[in-house]
């Protein structure tokens, strides 16, 4: 087959490893324009231009489908089968009708659960005990296309949002070299989603972040591990504002108010919260690297009758 592929982020590039290593031929690789990052705000190429482009696969970067000139590069292509991976652009209608073969996604979420642009995010923010990557076809709405395949995986108790992605993003390459075999094949599946079965993983924002300490302790938990490595947690902790890196369950009986310093211990800060504590075990102080908490509070003291 003859494939154009879509994606960004690193998850996308390891499937686009996936694609290099098949006997497909492929045209075209589409990735968002670069990104101005840092201090001197340099334009970064994403991950799977570099890729691309150490394979000398032409890369292409429009700013979005909407321009003719932009529908008509991709139509000259002539590809059996467009991938779409985390590329962080809307696919129009006269875009998904260009492959006779159709066009797929490897999405992040066991479908219908968690449609969206964050469904790794949130699946560890609502504490859920699995998740997967799904293969499917794109049609017009978002994530609802007929689904090909399924792959599942728990999530560790303790595992942060970015380890998971790092986990899930060789599962979702091997499931799309099969998905790949099976439409070359002819054997591919079509499952059409359930809607009512359906939830959403809208994109993260800073508003996440500020912890609620009247909240559980396992929801809390989850918050720092959901919003870890972007965009981080955040609390007011003896005046300073902290980022949340890491925390485990602190087990204690107390009626101390949500939000009061409970202990400092070797292994961190303990807090209250709405049905217990939790331990803080890595933090990030404004201008600060990030490090464990109880190597930080050792050289910044902090009162431990205020909060």
């Amino acid at each position: 087959m003859r494939l154009v592929f879509m994606g960004t982020p690193a998850f996308a590039a390891t499937c686009l490893e996936a694609v290099l290593a098949t006997e497909h031929e492929l045209a075209g690789v589409y990735t968002k324009p670069d990104t101005p990052k840092n201090r001197g705000m340099k334009r970064i190429p994403s991950e799977v231009k570099v890729l691309a482009q150490a394979h000398g696969i032409p890369v292409f970067q429009p700013e979005s489908f909407r321009e003719d000139e932009a529908v008509e590069t991709l139509r000259a292509l002539a590809p059996d089968l467009i991938i779409a991976v985390a590329y962080g652009k809307i696919l129009p209608q006269r875009v998904l009708d260009i492959p006779p073969l159709g066009c797929i996604n490897i999405h992040g979420s066991i479908l219908p659960a968690l449609r969206g642009s964050a469904p790794v995010q949130w699946a560890v923010l609502q504490d859920l005990p699995e998740t997967g990557v799904t293969a499917m076809y794109l049609n017009a709405g978002m994530d609802e296309g007929d689904i090909i395949d399924v792959r599942t995986t728990p999530i560790g108790e303790n595992e942060t949002a970015g380890e998971l992605m790092e986990r899930l993003a060789p599962i979702g390459a091997a499931l799309l070299k099969d998905t790949l075999a099976a439409i070359a094949a002819g054997t591919a599946a079509r499952r059409p989603q359930d809607p009512a079965q359906a939830s959403y993983a809208p994109m993260l924002t800073k508003e996440l972040s500020p912890v609620d300490w009247s909240r559980p302790a396992r929801a809390i938990l989850a918050q720092i591990r959901g919003l870890n490595p972007w965009p981080a947690a955040t609390a007011r902790l003896g005046g300073t504002e902290f980022k949340l890196w890491e925390a485990r369950p602190y087990e204690t009986e107390t009626r101390a108010a949500p939000g009061k310093l409970l202990a400092l211990t070797k292994r961190g800060l303990a807090v209250a919260c709405g049905d217990g504590g939790i331990l803080i075990t890595r933090l990030q102080a404004p201008g600060g690297k990030a490090m464990p908490a109880a190597d930080y509070f050792r050289g910044h003291p902090i009162q431990m009758n205020n909060e």
